[in-house]
């Protein structure tokens, strides 16, 4: 997939705040801190496209980002900030739910991890929700550079082991520092919303071609 396009569309908090231009859409989850915003920023080529900032838990909407004028990039909020109150949690919660529940043109999540943590309760909550529903994702593990080749290595391997995600689910390792794994992730997320020419149904951990 190449970007040649990418604007900001709109904010939401619910279904009826969604665009309502129907466009395959490609989401990106993950915990307070992890480097989303970056990861999105990296990937278009555009250094404040998404909002960025060293507090975790500053997206407390879902941003919508249309790319190529053909695919909407979601950016939704961050989980698991511990200091944030219970009531602005269970926003946050409700929010993202609703969002992968209710939504037919979702069709991938990329469910992005820190290289340098392990997964916590709540990464191994939102893969079984993902599961059940049967929506297709794939992991970015961010900030690759920020340790050495061999810990990289060593980690990928105690993050596989402590999700026991299912087999044929891609890992990519990812820094946008570097640009490692820009292009493999571009390319998996091309393949799921159509704007990839050598794309296949990415189909084989058995999740369904339509949401």
């Amino acid at each position: 997939m190449q970007i040649k396009t990418a604007e900001f569309e709109k904010s939401a908090v619910g279904p009826g705040d969604y665009p309502k231009e129907y466009l395959p859409q490609a989401a990106f989850a993950g915990r307070s801190n992890v480097g989303k915003s970056s990861l999105i920023n990296s990937l278009v080529n555009r250094k404040g496209l998404a909002r960025t900032s060293r507090t975790p838990g500053r997206t407390q909407l879902i941003n919508f980002f249309k790319i190529n004028g053909r695919v909407y990039f979601v950016d939704l909020p961050g989980y698991g900030y511990a200091k944030a109150p219970l009531s602005v949690k269970n926003k946050w919660g409700q929010m993202i739910s609703k969002y992968l529940k209710n939504n037919p043109a979702l069709k991938l999540l990329v469910f992005i991890l820190d290289a340098r943590r392990i997964p916590s309760d709540l990464d191994n909550k939102l893969m079984e929700i993902l599961l059940s529903h049967r929506i297709r994702f794939i992991f970015a593990v961010t900030k690759a550079d920020k340790i050495s080749r061999s810990a990289l290595l060593q980690q990928m391997k105690i993050i596989k082991q402590t999700l026991s995600a299912p087999e044929g689910i891609e890992f990519i390792p990812y820094s946008a520092k570097t640009a490692l794994g820009k292009k493999e992730l571009l390319d998996a997320i091309g393949k799921h919303v159509g704007e990839d020419e050598n794309k296949s149904d990415c189909n084989n951990y058995g999740f369904r071609s339509e949401i």
